[in-house]
């Protein structure tokens, strides 16, 4: 296998830019997210069932806006100004969190902030596949996931860090993460360039419709499809962090939860997307998809803070093999003009699911406890995977470079 620091020398400057905006604006949105589901349960008062309705609809609110900010970029052939508009909302969102006296004015902060995250979504991953070369295009995802998800642990880290220095003031910790949003916002505008249309590529017209969606050919829906029955298994974070709360797991050490499970990512998350570049996506894929078999078997059967622990390194060992290389191979196989559309059919298929298994998840531990919730996942997770296996098998070329 070749040396990887060729593949990240070769990464153009504005794909390292775009992954430190994501970087940012996930530092932000983790110190909030990782104390929320805590906060909503013990100070808002809102029920597991409460829970996962909420989380389920704030995360398919943003894959709803998705497909049509996507189709958006690609009619007008631009890319990062809709992207700055996603972040610049998201940023303005922030301050809602530590000024709301209440569950709804929380629960409408959390829905406008998902707002912003599916404006800048489809276009970001499109307008990142138009500047990645080719050849090191599952590196070039793999990174971006990899500063993304840096973001995501060291937002639970700094959170534990302020409510030990605030005294678990939860409005307080909210308010520090107002900063690093508007950085974000600032670093997409001022500094992300973006690449000038090529000429041969066909303007579409405006792609939400039947024959523009037509040109969307059949590797690219059964990623689609794999990716969707997949997401069913994937329901919010928020119920990690209630399975360590529930094993003991001291209240300023809970965003430790989001922690551990982010920088598991992040480290994978660069490695993989390199590995992908020289072998078949789909087989590194399905390495990922059984990680979170083991991932939700661990946390159904285990007991104590060592288990949940295990299950949870496991759960983001899953997400460095699979988001990144999911994110590529609808680039992969999408066509060019039409990568902002592909991206938003993509998150809005995997949106609703979302909400689905959000739901389901929030019912099942409601009535039946934890392991039943943990079950399911596991189960969905074995569809996908069975099925996954059978594009490999049907499709060998699937997943190779070309």
């Amino acid at each position: 296998m070749k040396d990887a620091a060729p593949a990240k020398a070769s990464i153009p400057s504005s794909i390292w830019a775009l992954g430190f905006v994501s970087l940012l604006m996930d530092i932000s949105s983790e110190m909030i997210h990782a104390l929320l589901p805590v906060y909503l349960v013990t100070v808002m008062g809102a029920s597991m069932e409460m829970l996962g309705t909420i989380e389920g609809i704030a995360e398919a609110t943003a894959s709803i806006v998705k497909i049509f900010s996507g189709a958006l970029s690609d009619w007008l052939g631009k890319r990062k100004l809709i992207v700055a508009t996603g972040y610049g909302l998201a940023a303005l969102t922030k301050p809602l969190f530590p000024l709301a006296s209440s569950l709804g004015w929380v629960v409408a902060a959390r829905f406008i902030d998902r707002i912003g995250k599916g404006i800048r979504g489809a276009p970001r991953d499109a307008l990142l596949a138009d500047l990645a070369p080719a050849h090191i295009r599952g590196a070039a995802f793999g990174l971006r996931k990899s500063l993304d998800l840096t973001g995501s642990f060291a937002g639970p880290l700094l959170a534990i860090l302020f409510m030990w220095l605030m005294s678990n003031h939860f409005r307080a910790v909210f308010w520090v993460a107002v900063i690093p949003a508007f950085l974000s916002f600032g670093l997409i505008m001022f500094v992300v360039r973006e690449p000038p249309r090529t000429a041969p590529l066909r303007k579409p017209r405006f792609p939400l419709n039947r024959s523009e969606l037509a040109r969307l050919q059949q590797n690219y829906w059964l990623v689609v499809s794999a990716a969707t029955v997949f997401t069913l298994a994937q329901f919010s974070t928020a119920f990690l962090i209630l399975r360590a709360k529930a094993e003991g797991l001291p209240l300023v050490l809970i965003p430790l939860v989001l922690f551990v499970m982010n920088i598991v990512s992040a480290l994978a998350a660069l490695p993989v997307g390199i590995l992908s570049d020289r072998v078949n996506r789909i087989s590194v894929l399905i390495f990922g998809f059984a990680m979170l078999i083991a991932a939700d078997l661990v946390l159904a059967f285990s007991s104590g803070l060592g288990g949940v622990g295990l299950g949870i390194v496991l759960w983001g060992l899953h997400l460095g093999f699979t988001e990144g290389l999911l994110d590529t191979l609808v680039a992969d196989t999408a066509a060019p003009e039409l990568r902002g559309t592909a991206y938003g059919v993509f998150n809005l298929a995997s949106g609703l699911a979302l909400l689905a298994a959000s739901v389901m998840a929030g019912a099942l531990w409601q009535w039946l406890g934890p392991q039943a919730t943990f079950l399911a996942g596991a189960l969905f997770t074995l569809l996908a995977l069975l099925g996954l296996i059978g594009i490999r098998l049907r499709i060998p070329s699937l997943g190779m470079l070309r």
